[in-house]
């Protein structure tokens, strides 16, 4: 028998029955399932065609167990034609084989408009809990692990999450393991930068995916032991002196179009306490460095910081900033290209502190262009944090939402990483862990989009690169989490084996 079980979308396609060809020609592959997400499509030769409802959701998963009847199961995660490399097949059976690996997946070529291009992906990390991670189109899977992984899965149901939820329960199985090599190409089916691909995930149409993703994950996380309940300690917001209730941190370098215009949204701000804005300029060569100069001396409220070492990123800038003895009770995110929405925004922000008592605060943001027009996606509220599951649900999800403020007791402690991606994120999942986050589900924040973002069309190397510090800080996270909960664990049966013990004493002493 062949070790290999392929399943394929497919919906009448003709490119499906090219990469049948080559599936038969490898020698490898014992029987070929078509997992048909259109109607009445035509039959091939020698394939088993199978309706399915939704392709990653968790029926289909568990037809993917019914029907495997070899070592491995070979699936295909998108509707695209493959064209396999020299001995491609070969190579995903060889590292499976010698790793003992649950999910092997691979570097690939991307196929557009006839062009080959490399497109390399990232290791898998315990942290990359990330629905979107990118393994590419073509996973092995190891069948027995699949079968165990779908029984521990149990009655699990959804329409998008099915494969999400299954390779949660498979990495917990066994490794999950990529070969660094191009073992197949694919044709690219989205072609759009990686700065429109950005905020997907929060797009408002795919809310039910989100609600099913967050219960996958939260599943994951307790059966890894990672899971925290919805009990949170209380910031202490009364503790300490500060020169002012509020101060907005805008870390920035190079940015004399835009930063300008992001002071002058914190000065118009009206509240019932005094506040600053802190820009901490990062050795700025454009002109920005004279325009805050100007700012600062005609409104002294706004402070002008200037690095002494050269080596700061955004989060050494933010240290800079939350340090600095003119921060107050309150430390609140301004990025250099954006603005608050109006006067009312710091206002709102510190309420939200007061009323809840917590150690973060998280609005909501508007995304426009440049001239402040709504685009696409709209707003961006991140309803997928709630008070009860938001510190878990935030280890699945790529960002926590704008503007982000801060009890400044509270940072002085944590540190922030001195990166420039990445550190208000995992500032974000450090408070969580501790305090609830305080939520503002109105637009408070306007998020300018042009071409001048940091994160405007991010090539595939440094997009690897931040989303493999990501994964790694949320790696930290869980291990974090983990040791946490068994600490608690192990203190609770101290206390309980202490109460029996002087709870015999007392028996023993009665008789």
């Amino acid at each position: 028998m062949n070790p290999i079980t392929a399943f394929l979308p497919y919906t009448g396609a003709a490119y499906t029955r090219e990469t049948i060809d080559q599936l038969r020609a490898s020698g490898y592959v014992e029987r070929i399932v078509l997992l048909a997400t259109a109607q009445d499509v035509p039959a091939i030769e020698g394939c088993t065609v199978v309706p399915v409802g939704t392709l990653h959701g968790s029926a289909t998963m568990a037809l993917l167990g019914k029907q495997l009847k070899t070592p491995y199961a070979l699936l295909l995660l998108h509707d695209t034609l493959i064209a396999f490399g020299q001995f491609g097949i070969e190579r995903f059976l060889g590292v499976a084989g010698q790793t003992g690996a649950g999910i092997v997946f691979s570097d690939y070529y991307d196929m557009k408009e006839g062009k080959r291009t490399p497109h390399p992906v990232i290791e898998y990390q315990f942290g990359s809990l990330r629905d979107d991670f990118n393994f590419g189109s073509l996973v092995l899977l190891d069948g027995q692990m699949v079968k165990k992984a779908l029984r521990n899965l149990g009655k699990q149901k959804s329409s998008f999450a099915g494969w999400y939820a299954l390779r949660l329960a498979l990495s917990r199985l066994g490794p999950v393991v990529r070969v660094g090599e191009y073992l197949y190409s694919k044709v690219e089916g989205d072609v759009r930068k990686s700065g429109e691909k950005l905020f997907d995930y929060v797009d408002p149409k795919n809310r039910q995916v989100q609600v099913e993703m967050e219960q996958a994950a939260t599943a994951h996380l307790k059966a890894i032991g990672a899971y925290l309940p919805p009990k949170f300690s209380k910031a202490d917001h009364a503790t300490g002196s500060f020169p002012v209730e509020a101060s907005v941190i805008i870390p920035v370098r190079n940015r004399v179009r835009t930063v300008g215009d992001a002071v002058e949204s914190v000065l118009k701000q009206k509240t019932d306490f005094a506040f600053n804005v802190i820009v901490v300029d990062n050795h700025s060569t454009d002109g920005t460095t004279d325009l805050l100069r100007s700012l600062a001396q005609r409104d002294k409220r706004v402070l002008h910081l200037i690095p002494d070492r050269d080596d700061l990123g955004i989060g050494g800038c933010w240290n800079m900033g939350v340090h600095d003895a003119a921060c107050g009770r309150f430390a609140v995110q301004l990025d250099s290209d954006d603005l608050y929405k109006d006067e009312t925004t710091l206002q709102k922000v510190v309420d939200a502190f007061r009323a809840e008592g917590c150690a973060m605060v998280i609005g909501t943001y508007q995304m426009t262009n440049f001239q402040l027009e709504p685009i696409p996606p709209g707003i961006i509220d991140h309803k997928e944090w709630t008070p009860k599951n938001g510190r878990n649900n935030a280890l699945r999800i790529n960002g926590l939402g704008a503007p982000r403020a801060f009890a400044t007791s509270v940072i002085r402690k944590i540190k922030i990483p001195n990166v420039s991606y990445g550190e208000d994120y995992a500032l974000g999942l450090a408070i969580s862990r501790e305090y609830q986050i305080g939520r503002i589900y109105e637009p408070i924040y306007l998020c300018r989009r042009w071409e001048g973002n940091s994160d405007a069309d991010l090539d595939i190397t440094k997009l690897n690169g931040f989303n493999f510090y990501k994964d790694k800080i949320r790696t930290m996270e869980v291990m974090a989490r983990i040791r946490r909960n068994a600490t608690k664990k192990k203190s609770r049966s101290v206390r309980k084996e202490t109460v029996r013990t002087k709870a015999a004493k007392r028996s023993g002493r009665k008789k």
